[in-house]
């Protein structure tokens, strides 16, 4: 089967650039605490992928059917509804985490949260710790 690249992909928009054209301040100033903490657990520089993704490292995914390509190890996107905290893989039992961070909903591999200030930034920080050490741990992860 044919290659099938993933539809989100890098580009060079810088992420404190991005940020700063949020409107609503409170998602505004949330980002930036989630930009400088994520930078900080995972050591990675952040890259914006697609028009509000911010992301950080970068893993290669090869499925059976074919499809493969680069994706995102851990990041969030400040959208309108929530705050999109992405925590590769999402098929991973985090259970006792999650019942320590506070008010959130979650997907598949992705945390949404309303407001920082409902959650414990702390446990927060475990959690991408945890996904990033295990996705390590699984592909061969990379900055950029």
């Amino acid at each position: 089967m044919s290659k099938s690249p993933n539809k989100t992909q890098p580009t060079t928009t810088s992420a404190a650039d991005f940020i700063a054209t949020i409107e609503n301040q409170r998602r505004r100033e949330d980002a930036q605490i989630l930009l400088s903490l994520f930078h900080r657990v995972t050591g990675y520089e952040p890259q914006m992928w697609g028009s509000s993704i911010i992301g950080y490292g970068r893993y290669h995914y090869s499925y059976e059917s074919g499809r493969q390509g680069d994706f995102l190890v851990t990041g969030f996107s400040p959208r309108k509804a929530a705050l999109s905290v992405y925590i590769m893989p999402g098929y991973r039992d985090l259970s006792e985490k999650l019942s320590r961070l506070g008010k959130h909903k979650i997907g598949k591999s992705c945390l949404y949260i309303n407001k920082l200030s409902d959650i414990d930034l702390t446990v927060l920080e475990e959690i991408v710790r945890d996904g990033v050490t295990y996705m390590k741990s699984k592909y061969e992860v990379w900055e950029k």
